[in-house]
């Protein structure tokens, strides 16, 4: 896939052998990165393993990132960016409702010390809106208990060392939040330029 993506002229990609060993993350990515920097295209290596489901893959469990091999995968893989596993977790289900979400800041800490300027990414990072989340609710979707990232811990991360925090589920939330109430609203138009537009307007928004 990450070939495909560099043939096909991405400007950067991403590989996530996190869930390999070390040693086999780290062979995996150098492959990567050598083949990807011959073309012109940066890579986004991935150490620790974040919990919750992305597309068909998912992890029970995650393992935070040891900051300790850190500086060890970014020197002998020659990735571009890391993205790390400090607890952020895959889905709109990051945390149990009711409880205080909270970051692993001690590690992005230790590993600015160790990498200093080196680039860090977080995914899984969606804050999980509950105007959104509401909003499926009320037109007939079934979310209760979804909980994200508090914001003010993802503009402390984003003052810090973090350069890119990827969001999937905000924007999937927004456009399924926008249809329901769309469909519900509307329920004679059938045109999607008529219901895709608002959609990609909330998630702009």
């Amino acid at each position: 896939t990450c070939k495909a993506c560099i043939d096909g002229g991405f400007s950067s990609v991403m590989i996530d052998g996190s869930s390999h060993s070390f040693e086999e993350n780290i062979a995996l990515t150098k492959k990567v990165v050598e083949y990807a920097h011959d073309h012109g295209v940066t890579v986004e290596g991935e150490l620790g393993t974040l919990a919750g489901i992305e597309d068909e893959v998912s992890h029970a469990v995650g393992s935070y990132t040891r900051p300790e091999e850190v500086e060890e995968f970014v020197a002998r893989t020659g990735c571009d960016s890391l993205a790390i596993a400090m607890g952020t977790s895959h889905g709109a289900y990051k945390f149990k409702p009711g409880t205080t979400p909270a970051l692993r800041f001690d590690i992005l800490e230790e590993i600015m010390k160790l990498v200093p300027d080196f680039p860090i990414v977080l995914h899984g990072a969606s804050s999980v809106g509950q105007e959104y989340v509401d909003r499926i609710n009320q037109y007939g979707g079934m979310m209760p208990g979804a909980v994200g990232i508090p914001d003010e811990q993802l503009r402390r991360a984003s003052a810090m060392a973090v350069c890119k925090i990827n969001v999937a589920s905000d924007t999937r939330i927004a456009i399924t939040g926008t249809l329901r109430q769309y469909f519900a609203e509307h329920p004679q138009d059938f045109d999607p330029r008529q219901y895709l537009k608002p959609a990609r307007d909330n998630i702009k928004e």
